[in-house]
């Protein structure tokens, strides 16, 4: 599966307003390493048109941008994608992508903030690299699940086997999910939202 966004899954004629019975909106972020799909998460999930802040990757790009296993990815977002997610009659997700290259840590800082937790998507090629985008949120209290996302070629494991590369908490939600399929990737949002709902007042902050 290349990370390249996919076409625009969104009606034109699908209203572009929030429904007048929502009465929850969560800000939630899609963050991983590098090239891991953010983008085309956001895209496919989102029921309006998505912000999408992409550049083509120019060749002084590949001394900073580690391309090792992605010759095909040729551009990288530089600010955010922003989509948004009705996930039932009172409850909408705004999904906020942030780019996953360390030199965009300090953009972090402000779309950390309203957020209630974030959704961590990860390739089992690169799992290391996924160790940072944690840390970060580890750092600044953050909840999040992880989602393996699953590319055309990648090796699969157990979960078990996932869990202990990634050091993660037992209580920590692990799904597998496909970024170009939008039930695929609500249920990778729900699993979140379900461990948000399970966390205490305490815990919450």
């Amino acid at each position: 599966m290349g990370s390249a966004p996919v076409s625009d899954p969104v009606d034109p004629i699908d209203p572009i307003y929030v429904s007048d019975t929502v009465t929850t909106a969560i800000k939630i972020l899609v963050v991983g390493h590098f090239a891991v799909g953010k983008t085309t998460f956001v895209g496919t999930l989102s029921e309006i048109r998505p912000l999408r802040t992409e550049e083509t990757m120019t060749q002084a790009g590949e001394f900073v941008d580690d391309l090792t296993g992605i010759p095909d990815k040729t551009t990288t977002t530089v600010a955010m994608d922003f989509g948004r997610l009705t996930l039932n009659e009172s409850l909408v997700l705004y999904l906020f992508g942030a780019p996953g290259q360390k030199r965009f840590t300090q953009l972090w800082q402000d779309m950390l903030n309203g957020a209630l937790g974030a959704l961590v998507l990860t390739d089992t090629r690169r799992l290391d690299q996924s160790f940072d985008i944690m840390g970060l949120l580890e750092e600044h209290g953050m909840p999040y699940a992880v989602a393996v996302n699953q590319f055309d070629g990648a090796p699969m494991f157990p979960e078990a086997e996932i869990r202990e590369a990634l050091d993660l908490l037992p209580e920590t939600p692990l799904v597998t999910c496909d970024a170009r399929e939008a039930t695929s990737g609500a249920g990778a949002l729900i699993s979140l939202i379900e461990y948000l709902q399970t966390r205490t007042p305490q815990e919450q902050g």
